[in-house]
């Protein structure tokens, strides 16, 4: 059962401050034991997640996962990274960098979303915000002042 949502908000429209921002986000949670899923908008977006959370700080290790399927997915890995919902199994976070409402929402106890400042990518924010309250779910956001702290 999902009890938390988290919109981070940020300034820069580059996608690559929103991976970045990502990593920080996903390194955080596994330092403090939670297994975390990530879903991406594509599989080029999931591989592009999946180098970066190797090289984003060069004193950190996140150990991960791209997964395809379910199938793929091995239970000791903390973190998973996919294109496909249903390639995901349940977790504590799920960091949503797609762009589209997540199904399967029970499967997550929290739930961050990242929306850089790129026009589209906030108007389809704004809209899965609308989509969780429809949800009976009440969405935190967190506008973001560029420092990358979380």
């Amino acid at each position: 059962m999902t009890d938390r949502v988290d919109f981070y908000v940020l300034n820069s429209p580059t996608p690559k401050q929103r991976f970045t921002f990502a990593c920080r986000l996903i390194e955080k949670a596994y330092l403090q034991g939670l297994r975390v899923a990530v879903l991406s908008a594509s599989a080029a977006d999931a591989m592009a997640l999946d180098d970066l959370l190797w090289t984003f700080n060069d004193r950190s290790f996140v150990p991960h996962q791209l997964c395809r399927d379910k199938e793929a997915m091995s239970a000791d890995t903390p973190v998973h990274v996919s294109a496909d919902m249903d390639a995901v199994a349940e977790a504590d976070l799920l960091v949503n960098l797609s762009d589209r409402l997540p199904t399967g929402l029970e499967r997550f106890a929290r739930i961050a979303e990242i929306i850089d400042g790129d026009p589209e990518r906030r108007r389809l924010g704004r809209e899965r915000f609308k989509s969780y309250r429809e949800h009976k779910l009440t969405p935190n956001t967190y506008q973001m002042d560029g420092t990358g702290d979380i």
